[in-house]
């Protein structure tokens, strides 16, 4: 089987952006849809719209988000307006916060704990996305990368509580752990069923704390900038950018390791894997010389 071609390049600038999404070879129809993290008011780690703008223009994008299920400044569709407006997200692009009036189901075939993934509503409204991800640490999720920017990023705020919580939005902070990582899994799979290979991924491997941009109070980083990487497949990106960190020699990643391993973070990538959502073998090509 062939593996899945993951690209990379150290430069992290807002033109390498543009190169990155490029080699995919992938040309994104109609209405699209770009997939960033809006950043939790007081958060200092979140990547800025002035470094996203060049590639979401190169796409004639939308930038997309969802309210999130917890407090904070993006709970509310008002507050998130707010937080976009206070971040410079509405003075660069034209926004959408997709749950704004409301969620849709897209189903969830063979998933491992969901039978129904709710999004919001607006998605129906894009042909393809892209989707422009931090890589970094999570409280709970022990990493962010595409697999989260896909399964809790996209989902409605309820549907956000529905993964959390295992199928049970009431359970959203006390589920059984390994459930809710395969949760992630599952709902990243309604998304890359629903958009049927009119998709593509960057993250982006800077600023990593161990905490993510969700978080209004985070720790600073604690390793140094590695690169920007591509793929068609979210599965393979995020597992390049897990083995990235195991081979750097920072010392510093021992605290990012701490937290990714503690929480089981790979267990989203392998549950993932089985759900054929995309494959952890993969080619590495660097555009470096």
């Amino acid at each position: 089987m062939e593996k899945s071609k993951v690209y990379f390049t150290k430069n992290i600038t807002p033109e390498a952006m543009i190169q990155m999404y490029e080699a995919l070879g992938l040309r994104l129809p109609g209405k699209v849809a770009v997939k960033v993290h809006s950043g939790e008011m007081g958060n200092q780690n979140f990547i800025r719209p002035e470094f996203m703008q060049p590639i979401i223009h190169h796409v004639k994008g939308t930038v997309v988000e969802c309210n999130t299920a917890y407090e904070g400044k993006r709970n509310t569709t008002k507050e998130h307006w707010e937080t976009m407006a206070s971040h410079g997200w509405t003075r660069f692009f034209q926004v959408d916060i997709m749950d704004e009036e409301g969620e849709m189901e897209l189903p969830v075939s063979g998933g491992k704990q969901l039978s129904v993934n709710y999004v919001g509503d607006h998605f129906r409204n894009y042909d393809s996305v892209l989707v422009l991800s931090h890589f970094k640490g999570h409280p709970m999720g022990g990493f962010g990368g595409a697999l989260k920017n896909i399964s809790i990023g996209i989902a409605s705020s309820h549907g956000k509580a529905h993964i959390h919580g295992a199928g049970n939005p009431d359970k959203i902070w006390t589920a059984d752990h390994d459930s809710f990582l395969e949760s992630m899994a599952d709902a990243a799979k309604s998304i890359m069923d629903y958009k049927k290979g009119n998709i593509a991924f960057l993250n982006v491997m800077c600023s990593m704390s161990v905490d993510c941009d969700c978080c209004a109070v985070a720790e600073d980083p604690k390793m140094a900038d590695i690169g920007i990487l591509s793929s068609l497949d979210p599965v393979a990106l995020d597992q390049a950018c897990l083995d990235l960190v195991y081979a750097s020699q920072d010392p510093g990643k021992k605290d990012l390791l701490e937290r990714i391993e503690s929480r089981n973070g790979v267990h989203t990538v392998e549950a993932a894997a089985e759900l054929g959502v995309g494959r952890r073998e993969y080619e590495f090509i660097s555009l470096n010389n």
